[in-house]
């Protein structure tokens, strides 16, 4: 996981968001909210993301939101739009999710 220093934050997540891994996830992801008005969530690295994985991004929306803050995804993975179709979440969090045609 990364983020940069800019004024509103990009925090990229990279390889998996399985249960697995929330637990480290959660301290940093969490931490992050509120250091600007927005935080960016760039979701391009994850290689898989399960319903552990997904709750901890819902976690985040709800924390953003009870804290007046607000919290964007980016640029979806393979993983993370089949994950958000074949559960319907896409308008849940408000973001669009471009799919990029195979080359």
């Amino acid at each position: 996981m990364d983020a940069s220093d800019d004024k509103d934050p990009v925090l990229r997540i990279e390889g998996e968001m399985t249960i697995y891994r929330v637990g480290e996830l959660k301290g940093t992801l969490l931490a992050a909210i509120g250091k600007s008005s927005t935080l960016e969530i760039d979701l391009s690295a994850v290689t898989e993301i399960d319903t552990a994985g997904i709750q901890l991004l819902m976690l985040a929306r709800k924390v953003a939101e009870a804290k007046g803050y607000a919290l964007r995804l980016a640029a979806h993975s393979a993983a993370v739009v089949e994950a958000f179709e074949l559960l319907n979440l896409a308008g849940y969090f408000g973001d669009p999710i471009v799919i990029v045609p195979a080359a």
